[in-house]
């Protein structure tokens, strides 16, 4: 007797993975939908306001002024300023299409990192559907990790996506040259390779440094999962060679540059924020083991972008923890590699994520700690645990129960933490509450008080902590500006600021930031005990200051600030002399237009004139840009003859102004005398940015902090 026939699946198996990954990119879609209507945050005012520094980018050359001006790192990261233009073309604008362009790079990065998952797991089991299963799963949880909402919401950081992005290419493309090695078709499989290697790993780092990381990341997954798969004669020689020369050697020398650098840090140890360099090293392996905790214990909500307060490791047994910190990480890489031909799936996700925390985790002097640095060394995070649920050989029913629970569970906290992103008044008070120690959560938090109407309760929140930490510029200007809320500032708060302007460490622009309002509040006599001799008094003891003796942007800034007040006291003679002693210290045509144009919208068009005449003289001491992208954009600047047109214009208007003066008619406004595209269309002198703290306009009259 026949069986009866076996029914056809209404899907077939095969389908199952690409319908998978579909409502997996829907699932993401949703839970970050909430989170595009949130502001601008922090960083975001010091890149993007480049879209407007030259004008609207709508011409060649503004376009080449503007793609070249990035700083962040000494590659300018041209190509995610590049990605920016895609949402607007000037300065300011919505951040609405800037966080959706994100949403869709970060579905574009899970796609890519589904797919390459799949063709590691074709490697480990050609036959079968578990591969697939196993990527889309995989992909699935990092996705939907709520970690990676302060990386996708937080429009600066597409610079991290698109380093991403470019390293996953880089890695297929270096994959699918493997497989062709494999079939002997070498020279294809060569190219394929290099593609990745060198290609990608140039577009890469144009978007953010650790994008140079591509080559050891290769490295990684030929010492795991290609080990499984060896070549074998003379395609094995030939990828052998190639390895060495576009892999190894790259790596070797991004090892050396962080091994250099460790070794410069141990000889020197300056003070470069609140720690030294050896002390971040120190503190490192701690927080990495912090960053591990808040991607297997996921949260919904987490400290966020404040981080300020993490203890530093002053020596291997303060705190207590560090020790064992460094020996958890060291065994980590040890069991990782020797796991790496038994178990390739979990050594692939332990050293990819240590060789993708490399340079920003080592001996680069960043700040201590970002959530958004796991973005890429996480990546194959969960492919172990993904890899395991796809066997459905037992405990079928548990498994695929998990499968389908993890990613609602991730999906569920991501949307919570989405949501809290797109309304930054909340999302200030609950980092505050989770920061309580962190000088800039409080700050930022107490200016969302002062604004709402509740300057009292922002006074509360600001003593206490000054308090504790009394070389906190931040915190002290802002109970300033509290009090003048509250109907004027107190001799207390005064000697606060002092005392916080005699001791701060490197403060960035922070200062020329809030002195460009405070100069304005003070002249109007708005806000009782807070006049210009108070501002005199700060940047007095700033100049005394002898953590920043040495710093020389930071002396130009207060000198700057020194003559601005002065200025606004109505000594101008002793403004000039400030301003044309600060202009020493960096000689710069932006810094010379800056402090003419203010003169000039003074009223004293002939002091701007004799700024202008003493920069002159001292230009060909301008120093010449570092190595990097600074050298590229001072080049484009040259080549259309920038400066020597701007400064032409700005002369212009001020000896139009000073004989105007001299007749009794009106002075012409220097902003709409120099034009569109003067260097003192703004009082920066086109060097316009803006500070994490406030978000307001400042002017970079000094060296950005590191």
């Amino acid at each position: 007797m026949s069986s009866p026939p076996r029914e056809l699946p209404l899907i077939p198996e095969r389908w199952w993975a690409p319908l998978g990954l579909l409502a997996v990119l829907l699932l993401v879609l949703w839970a970050y939908w909430q989170g595009l209507h949130g502001p601008f945050l922090f960083d975001d005012f010091g890149t993007l306001p480049k879209l407007g520094e030259f004008g609207p980018v709508h011409s060649w050359a503004v376009f080449w002024r503007y793609i070249t001006a990035g700083g962040g790192d000494p590659t300018g990261r041209p190509i995610a300023l590049l990605s920016f233009l895609i949402d607007a073309r000037n300065w300011p604008a919505a951040p609405w299409p800037f966080k959706f362009t994100n949403l869709v790079l970060q579905l574009a990065n899970g796609t890519l990192l589904a797919a390459l998952l799949w063709r590691l797991g074709r490697v480990l089991e050609p036959a079968g559907t578990r591969a697939a299963r196993a990527a889309v799963l995989g992909a699935a949880l990092w996705m939907l990790h709520p970690l990676f909402v302060s990386t996708t919401l937080y429009v600066v950081q597409r610079e991290a996506m698109l380093a991403a992005f470019f390293v996953l290419l880089g890695l297929l493309a270096y994959t699918r040259g493997r497989r062709l090695m494999l079939a002997g078709r070498n020279k294809r499989g060569i190219a394929w390779a290099l593609l990745g290697l060198v290609g990608c790993t140039f577009l890469a780092t144009f978007s953010k440094a650790n994008g140079a990381l591509l080559p050891l990341l290769a490295l990684v997954l030929e010492a795991t999962v290609f080990a499984r798969q060896p070549l074998a004669g003379s395609s094995r020689r030939q990828w052998r060679v190639m390895l060495w020369i576009f892999a190894a050697l790259p790596a070797l020398l991004l090892l050396a540059y962080l091994l250099w650098t460790g070794l410069q840090a141990t000889l020197h140890h300056p003070e470069v924020r609140r720690w030294t360099e050896p002390q971040r090293l120190l503190t490192e392996p701690r927080v990495l083991w912090d960053y591990l905790k808040l991607l297997w214990l996921p949260r919904p909500f987490s400290t966020g972008l404040f981080n300020d307060a993490f203890a530093v490791s002053r020596s291997l047994w303060h705190p207590a923890d560090t020790l064992p910190a460094l020996l958890g990480i060291i065994a980590l890489i040890a069991l990782g590699w020797r796991w790496r031909r038994t178990h390739p799936v979990l050594a692939l996700a332990i050293l990819f994520y240590f060789a993708g925390m490399a340079l920003e985790s080592t001996t680069v002097p960043l700040e201590l700690y970002f959530e958004h640095r796991n973005y890429l060394p996480a990546m194959t995070m969960f492919w172990p645990p993904a890899w395991w649920l796809s066997d459905l050989r037992r405990w079928r029913g548990f498994r695929g129960t998990l499968t389908i629970g993890l990613p609602l569970l991730l999906a569920l906290l991501t949307l919570q933490r989405a949501v809290l992103w797109g309304h930054a008044d909340q999302q200030a008070m609950l980092w505050a509450r989770i920061n309580p120690h962190s000088a800039r959560a409080q700050a930022y938090a107490a200016q969302f008080e002062a604004a709402n109407g509740q300057p009292q309760d922002a006074e509360r929140r600001l003593l206490p902590l000054l308090a504790a930490h009394p070389d906190q510029v931040q915190l002290a200007f802002n109970l300033l500006n509290v009090q003048c809320r509250l109907g004027g500032v107190q001799p207390p708060a005064a000697q606060a600021a002092r005392t916080a302007m005699a001791t701060m460490r490197d403060p960035g622009t922070l200062l020329t930031s809030w002195f460009a309002r405070a100069i304005a509040v003070a002249r109007s006599g708005q806000c009782p005990g807070f006049d210009l001799p108070l501002l005199q008094s700060l940047v007095d003891a700033g100049l005394h200051n002898p953590r920043i003796k040495n710093n020389a942007g930071r002396q130009q800034d207060l000198h700057y600030l020194a003559g601005s007040v002065l200025l606004a006291r109505g000594r101008a003679q002793a403004a000039l002399g400030e301003l044309s002693y600060a202009l020493g210290f960096d000689i710069r045509p932006g810094f010379a237009a800056a402090a003419a144009a203010e003169l000039g919208s003074a009223g004293h068009p002939r002091l701007a004139l004799a700024l202008l005449d003493s920069y002159r003289q001292v230009a060909p001491l301008t120093p010449a840009p570092g190595f990097g992208m600074g050298m590229v954009h001072a080049w484009v600047l040259r080549e259309q003859d920038y400066w020597p047109r701007a400064l032409a214009q700005l002369r212009a208007a001020l000896q139009n102004a000073a004989a105007a003066k001299d007749h009794g008619t009106a002075t012409p406004s220097m902003t709409a005398a120099s034009g569109a595209s003067s260097p003192s269309r703004t009082a920066c002198g086109g060097e316009a940015a803006r500070r994490p703290e406030d978000n307001r306009p400042v002017c970079k009259t000094g060296h950005s902090a590191a």
